[in-house]
């Protein structure tokens, strides 16, 4: 009986580190700050990138524990005005956000809005897609998220968004 219990102690911990992170995923959203520029053609596709940053990076020696995670994704996104403060994301009438690697491969949808209203206001929830897997992505200590977008009409100045995307994640067995 003494003998287990190492082995028993080591199972705990291991599925713990795992439900730790799990929850520190879904803790600490990823987020990026993303400019849509005053150059934006209204009706006309753009589109701007930005490097994530998750706050769980900074948990392990090695800048990533995600290898104790599975079942990855997207469980909700919102974007926010950042500068100017009261910019009215109506401005603009469709968003889709993409992740990737930092070379732009393995690229993923995972959160849109095509149906903007004009009148939104400084925040927006986006639809996020649940089903797009990230579990591999996760493993990276840095991604790259890509904002395709479309204004409604001309912008007065460059345009600051904040975007944070929350995981949700399930223990790796």
């Amino acid at each position: 009986m003494f003998k287990k219990l190492p082995l028993l102690f080591a199972a705990a911990l291991l599925t713990a580190c795992g439900t730790f992170q799990s929850v520190v995923k879904s803790a600490f959203p990823y987020t990026a700050n993303l400019v849509v520029p005053i150059s934006a053609e209204p009706g006309k596709p753009g589109e701007v990138t930005a490097m994530s940053q998750s706050f769980d990076q900074k948990f392990s020696k090695d800048g990533n524990n995600a290898y104790k995670i599975e079942q990855v994704h997207v469980s909700s996104a919102k974007i926010e005005a950042d500068n100017p403060s009261d910019f009215n994301i109506g401005n603009i009438a469709s968003i889709k956000i993409y992740l990737s690697k930092e070379d732009g491969s393995s690229e993923v949808l995972v959160a849109q809005r095509t149906d903007i209203g004009p009148n939104v206001g400084k925040s927006l929830v986006l639809d996020a897609d649940q089903s797009a897997r990230l579990d591999k992505l996760v493993r990276l200590p840095r991604l790259k998220v890509r904002m395709q977008y479309t204004v409604r009409h001309k912008l007065d100045m460059d345009a600051t968004l904040h975007l944070a995307l929350n995981m949700s994640a399930k223990a790796a067995e």
